[in-house]
């Protein structure tokens, strides 16, 4: 299994003076999400939109709750050919760690 903490570290390291946000995009367009962050570009939107207090307010269930669904729905999205084998190993990689 993919080990994702070690490849964004190298990648923080090897880009920190290069920038400090990366450019997702999504249907609504482009936004700039900080480069040490593993979400996307939906995740940035409801930051921006959504202010509902300390990061770390929301139950440790219900984060485990939503890594378990996203790890079920990366190998079944895999299994149904719309999702490369290597994203679903990243998103596994990245719910176990969330997990442990």
């Amino acid at each position: 299994m993919i080990n994702i903490s070690n490849h964004l570290t190298l990648y923080l390291k090897l880009n920190r003076n290069k920038m400090s946000f990366r450019i997702e995009k999504d249907t609504m367009g482009e936004v700039k999400v900080p480069a040490d962050k593993l979400w996307g570009a939906q995740t940035e939107r409801s930051r921006n939109n959504f202010k509902i207090g300390p990061s770390a307010s929301m139950p440790l269930e219900i984060i485990y709750g939503f890594a378990y669904l996203k790890k079920a729905a990366a190998f079944t999205n895999c299994e149904l050919g719309v999702l490369p084998i290597e994203k679903r190993d990243l998103i596994a990689a990245v719910c176990d760690e969330i997990l442990a």
